[in-house]
Parts: C-alpha cells; sequence; structure tokens
C-alpha cells in the first residue's frame, strides 16, 4: 500500500476519534469548573476514562470491511 494512503473501515475511524474526544471532554469540564464551583475537575476528571471506555467500545464493536493493512 503507498504510503500516506488512509484505511476507510469504521474500526479505523474510530481509533482516529481517541484524541479529538479526550481534548474535548476535557474542555468540557474544565469549562464546567470556571462556571459551576460544584463541578470542579477534581471531581469530574473520571468522566475522561468514561469517556475512553465508550470509544474503545465503539472501536470494538465496528465493522473491518474495507480495511487496508499497512
Amino acid at each position: 500500500m503507498p504510503k500516506g494512503t488512509n484505511c476507510n473501515c469504521a474500526k479505523c475511524g474510530c481509533r482516529g476519534l481517541m484524541g479529538p474526544v479526550v481534548l474535548i471532554t476535557l474542555g468540557v469540564l474544565f469549562l464546567l469548573d470556571h462556571v459551576n464551583p460544584h463541578l470542579s475537575f477534581g471531581r469530574t476528571w473520571p468522566v475522561i476514562l468514561l469517556a475512553i471506555g465508550v470509544l474503545k467500545i465503539f472501536e470494538s464493536m465496528a465493522s473491518t470491511e474495507g480495511h487496508k493493512d499497512a
């Protein structure tokens, strides 16, 4: 496979979402920390682990149809 060719299967697509999901979750948690003192980051950080876990579950259930090996 030529260098730079991307796989279009659903499983690889989910894998590519990990970084953005973690960054968005962190942003929302810091926003909640700033807006509401009862929702401090020290109390809500486990949501990051939940977001990663949910994404991993979706990744494991995703189809590999059309997968291209490197």
